[in-house]
């Protein structure tokens, strides 16, 4: 069976191996764009990320297994999988632990003034400041009960946070005191000191921060971003912060990335840019070639 693997993972000799001792003929290619190093139709399953933005999956006619290492399902084409029956797999659980901690980093962040002091330390001030806020007794809501969103509810809970799920069922979820429906969220918003996004993107999901929303958020609330852009109506956020400097937003994807430095983003005292990073962690490159090995055996394995 034909393996092809991309550069979007770095992949050891030793790990080459252990994929032929498991019955396939391992082909690399460094570029997801570049040359094919065998021809398309007799690829029979991938490990990849954005192969298919460069390559029709028509053409890939013996294509039977694909192994994304993103969590999201964004860049493949997911309706032409479902028909032809491609079994798809995602870098499940291998981005929750570093994603769920930069979510409670930038919260602590704002709540503990770590600019405040970054800044009087850097100018050797003793400076102390008497606006210190806790986690304790905060009520959160994680947008995407999913494996992102347990994983920064379990943070939060800890710290002894109320957090409400919203997701596509109210099935008691580990780690959440309460679930809700997320089409309920814009008329609880003024609820909620932070708002924490973890969902996917999808046509119920885009934009489900709107300008109503935003405006409608509670008295000194913080929102994170740490899912994707579009999950979020940028130009209008952009106008709501420049009207409520109560709200302060941590984003670490956007609409377009990366991006643009003539966005207002950058320049805003009550906004928290990075550049899509919360997912990098030391941890990940175990974690994703333990989900990749564990899926192409069990796909072998039901193929014989």
């Amino acid at each position: 069976m034909n393996l092809l693997l991309t550069g979007c993972f770095k992949y050891t000799e030793a790990q080459m191996k252990s994929f032929r001792d498991l019955g396939y003929d391992v082909y690399f290619m460094q570029q997801e764009s570049g040359e094919l190093p065998i021809p398309v139709s007799l690829i029979d399953a991938t490990v990849c990320n954005g192969l298919f933005l460069s390559y029709e999956i028509d053409e890939f006619t013996n294509l039977k297994f694909i192994q994304l290492t993103s969590a999201g399902f964004d860049r493949v084409p997911i309706d032409k999988i479902k028909e032809r029956g491609i079994a798809l797999n995602n870098a499940q659980g291998v981005y929750s632990v570093p994603m769920a901690e930069w979510a409670l980093y930038r919260v602590l962040e704002r709540y503990k003034q770590g600019w405040f002091f970054k800044q009087e330390q850097s100018a050797a001030r003793w400076t102390k400041h008497r606006g210190l806020w806790e986690v304790t007794g905060r009520k959160v809501a994680i947008v995407g009960a999913g494996n992102v969103g347990q994983e920064v509810a379990k943070r939060f809970n800890i710290l002894g946070a109320e957090i409400t799920g919203f997701d596509i069922h109210t099935n008691e979820t580990q780690c959440f005191d309460h679930m809700a429906l997320t089409d309920t969220l814009k008329n609880r918003i003024n609820d909620f000191d932070i708002i924490i996004l973890t969902a996917p993107l999808l046509p119920s999901t885009e934009k489900i921060i709107s300008r109503e929303v935003m405006m409608s958020m509670k008295e000194n609330a913080m929102l994170v971003n740490i899912a994707r852009g579009g999950l979020i109506d940028e130009q209008a956020m952009c106008e709501v912060l420049s009207l409520r400097k109560d709200v302060f937003v941590a984003l670490d994807v956007f609409e377009l990335e990366p991006l643009s430095s003539n966005s207002p983003l950058w320049l805003m005292e009550n906004v928290a840019v990075s550049p899509h990073n919360s997912f990098v962690s030391d941890g990940n490159n175990a974690r994703m070639f333990d989900v990749i090995y564990d899926n192409l055996k069990l796909f072998i394995n039901s193929q014989s």
